[in-house]
């Protein structure tokens, strides 16, 4: 699944710079669906020889990206909780507002 929409990624091995999420469009050759990607470490990422990527979800070149296989099933992905959130605020500012 797309880390952000949760849709699942059917691509095979290895994943192209160029492809995206057909859900929403975002690149799935980044840190997000990276089996390495942890935040909090170095570079967030537990490949201690990987270079500092500074957008964690933009496609990148890094040698090391290999798809967490946690992404080839469906899930809700962030996007709709950020989403949830967002619309939770939303309503929370238009009681007092």
């Amino acid at each position: 699944m797309c880390w952000f929409c949760g849709s699942p990624v059917t691509d095979a091995e290895p994943i192209g710079r160029s492809l995206r999420c057909p859900g929403c469009g975002r690149d799935l050759r980044s840190c997000r669906n990276c089996r390495s990607y942890l935040p909090g470490s170095r570079a967030d990422c537990r490949e201690a020889q990987a270079e500092l990527v500074a957008d964690k979800e933009r496609g990148n070149f890094c040698d090391w990206f290999s798809l967490d296989a946690k992404y080839r099933g469906k899930s809700a992905g962030e996007g709709k909780a950020k989403d949830a959130a967002a619309e939770a605020r939303r309503a929370f500012d238009n009681l007092f507002g």
